[in-house]
Order: C-alpha cells, then sequence, then structure tokens
C-alpha cells in the first residue's frame, strides 16, 4: 500500500516485540488493525531488520516509514543497547533497515521520544505550550522532552541519579514488581524522581506512560511533586505513532 492522504507506517521495536500500524496523521488513529511479531532472540541487528521488514512487508507499504528503537539513537545511529543485543552499539540503524527493505527510506528514533511526541499532539500532552516532559515506566524508565512541539531527543532521566541511586532503578515499575510492593510505597520513589526532574527543567505537565498508566488512577493521586502528572492517553500506539509522524516530517522536508 502506498502513502494516500496524511498517513505513515509506524513500526515500534521493543524487547519482545516488533508492532507496526498505519496511522491517519490528521487524528493520530490507527488505520486498520496492528500487526505484530516476537523479537527475535537475540536481538541482533540483522535479525530485526528483517523482522520489521516482515512487519512493513504485511502492510505492502512503500510510503513514509518511522521505527523507533529502545535506545539512544544520534543521526540514525544507536548509541545504547539496554533491551536488544549489544552488536546494535555503533550501528547506523536507518541503513540497516533501508537495506533489509530494499532501499526504502526510514526514520528511526527512540522509542521514548516517539512516544512523547504522539501525547504532545495528539494525547496528554495537546495544547500545551511550554515545557511537557514523557516519563514512561516500565522495566527502565523513559524520557521525552517537548517545547513549543519541538523534541528535545535522547533525554535520558532514567538515568539520572537520584540520593545515590540510578532513577530507574530506584522507581521503574519493574522495581515495584520485584519487590513486591504496594504502590504507595512504590509512587515514594516515584516522587523523588519526579522531583529531581523538575527541579531540574520545571516542566509544565509531567505525562506518565508505561503498561502501568493504565493503572494510574491508583497511584497517580498519591504522587507528592509539585508539577500536574497526568496518564498518557494514547497507551501502546504512541510509539507507533511518533514513529510515523516523525518520519512523515522528516521525509516531506526532504
Amino acid at each position: 500500500m502506498t502513502s494516500t492522504g496524511r498517513q505513515a507506517l509506524g513500526v515500534d521495536v521493543g524487547g519482545s516485540g516488533v508492532k507496526g500500524a498505519i496511522v491517519d496523521l490528521d487524528t493520530g488513529e490507527l488505520v486498520g488493525e496492528r500487526f505484530r511479531i516476537e523479537t527475535p532472540q537475540p536481538a541482533t541487528p540483522d535479525a530485526v531488520a528483517q523482522a520489521v521488514a516482515e512487519v512493513v512487508r504485511h502492510f505492502g507499504w512503500t510510503g513514509p516509514l518511522g521505527v523507533c528503537y529502545p535506545g539512544v539513537v544520534v543521526d540514525g545511529v544507536v548509541q545504547t543497547a539496554a533491551n536488544v543485543d549489544q552488536s546494535w552499539i555503533g550501528c547506523n540503524a536507518e541503513e540497516i533497515y533501508s537495506k533489509a527493505l530494499g532501499g526504502q527510506r526510514v526514520t528511526v528514533l527512540n522509542d521514548a521520544d516517539a512516544a512523547g511526541l504522539a501525547e504532545q499532539r495528539y494525547g496528554a500532552g495537546r495544547n500545551r505550550n511550554g515545557v511537557v516532559v514523557l516519563l514512561t515506566f516500565g522495566t527502565g524508565i523513559g524520557s521525552a522532552v517537548i517545547h513549543h512541539g519541538m523534541l528535545l531527543p535522547n533525554t535520558e532521566f532514567g538515568h539520572i541519579e537520584v540520593e545515590g541511586k540510578e532513577a530507574e532503578h530506584r522507581a521503574a515499575a519493574s522495581v515495584m514488581e520485584r519487590k513486591g510492593w504496594s504502590y504507595r510505597k512504590w509512587t515514594k520513589q516515584v516522587t523523588k524522581v519526579l522531583v529531581a526532574v523538575e527541579n531540574t527543567i520545571w516542566p509544565e505537565l509531567i505525562i506518565a506512560g508505561g503498561g502501568i498508566s493504565k493503572k494510574a488512577d491508583k497511584w497517580i493521586p498519591l504522587l507528592k511533586n509539585r508539577t500536574p502528572v497526568v496518564a498518557a492517553q494514547l497507551l501502546n500506539t504512541a510509539g507507533i505513532v511518533g514513529a510515523a509522524m516523525a518520519a512523515a516530517e522528516e521525509q516531506s522536508a526532504g
């Protein structure tokens, strides 16, 4: 399928699944069903590229294509690899994906950045012009910072030190699960991380994403930081939507 109207294909590469969908860029909604396959193990560059190519071929897509990756990406080159094979580091992801797709152009960005872009345009950050921070709470903590609709790429607030411990080692959702904490006990640690972030950049709004955002009513009211915190609205589609957005914007600019 080629692009019709304002549409693009977004693919979200995660530690367990590679999922994609066509996105209506006027609404931020998926066009048809999402398609998902398991992330290959080990998740080497070539193996993941073939999985991404399988997702793209499923849709028969030749228009704007964006892929979000679980790590830092600078000018298409991977700098970190937390939940995929370490051989990714130093690889040009855009070139690897493009080669697997017979030369098709691909835009690659960090997965939390993609989610932040999507939430800012279509979700919880909509109509906000100040600094908006998205934090995804999962195995680790991902982050995105957006100001007046512009993304500051590759922020890594999950790795800042908070009272002698890395933020995601203190307050990721996985920490609560592993230690069997209550929401009340966990949110004390989340509050410490949020205070450290807001003392650094003074955001207007913090958006909480990740799977645990589905249960936001159980824990967001327990937070004690000063900045308003709201749950992400796009949930598991945010990475796909943001990747599609980034591709459409970059590729239309030439």
